[in-house]
């Protein structure tokens, strides 16, 4: 899903997700299910990339590392909200407290990756992030989410 990048963008991608997949349990997430048929790991690695070709695509000055880590992680909850249990009712709501809270056992994670995981589900939860990185982070996870739908739906 990612866009053209120059090769150091990409070196730099690729060097964050494999930084974070060896020292977490990220890769637990391809067990489940987020959108259609998409992965929670893969939707994770799209809106990451996603989120990193905005800032590029458009000039935005971020600190490229934590939008990659922040991005990976924002849906970093480990669990099927799928499940027919009445926590899974009010997910939408609940699970960026959740990944923040699983996030902060594998990393020590900076001011702005714990705000971009805590409000990437703004105007849902009512608190909007607070950094460009959230910001990116919100819409790159909107539009993920979008098009990981309509492929099952009518692809």
């Amino acid at each position: 899903m990612i866009r053209k990048l120059p090769e150091r963008k990409m070196r730099k991608f690729r060097s964050v997700l494999e930084s974070t997949r060896r020292s977490s349990r990220f890769d637990e997430s391809r067990k489940f299910i987020q959108h259609g048929n998409t992965s929670v790991r893969t939707h994770c690695i799209n809106v990451a990339q996603t989120a990193y070709y905005i800032s590029h695509r458009f000039g935005i000055s971020v600190n490229e590392e934590a939008l990659i880590r922040g991005a990976l992680l924002h849906d970093y909850f480990l669990y099927d909200w799928h499940e027919k249990i009445p926590r899974n009712s009010i997910h939408g709501f609940t699970h960026p407290g959740t990944a923040l809270s699983e996030a902060s056992k594998d990393f020590v994670l900076s001011e702005t990756e714990r705000d971009m995981i805590k409000h990437h589900m703004f105007p849902l939860t009512p608190v909007p992030p607070r950094s460009r990185e959230g910001a990116i982070l919100c819409l790159a996870d909107k539009l993920c989410a979008l098009r990981e739908t309509l492929e099952t739906r009518i692809g």
